[in-house]
């Protein structure tokens, strides 16, 4: 059984035990269950449900896993014959969720 699952600009295919990596979520803490409602799509065993746009009555139950962090990203700006040189870097915050259930 699987799902696509809406997180708000993302959406993610996940399967029980999978671990999804979704945007920051401040008001979470590891360990608390979370519940993701918007499913998009939902098969089993070659049983598939489409929403248009969502699946009633469908939802995904997941455990806070912690926070995550993306890959370290490395944004180098110049001008040539200017003797201008900018380097920056940024790392993304992400929270960390293990599914635990899908419900028809």
């Amino acid at each position: 059984m699987y799902a696509v699952i809406n997180d708000r600009q993302r959406q993610h295919t996940v399967r029980e035990g999978d671990v999804i990596v979704c945007d920051t979520l401040a008001d979470v803490e590891p360990g608390q269950e979370i519940t993701f409602d918007q499913i998009s799509l939902l098969s089993d065993e070659g049983n598939v449900r489409v929403g248009k746009p969502t699946v009633e009555g469908a939802s995904v139950t997941g455990k806070v896993v912690g926070p995550a962090k993306g890959p370290k990203l490395v944004v180098f700006k110049f001008k040539r014959r200017k003797n201008s040189r900018t380097k920056r870097g940024h790392r993304q915050a992400y929270t960390a969720v293990r599914i635990t259930s899908i419900q028809a």
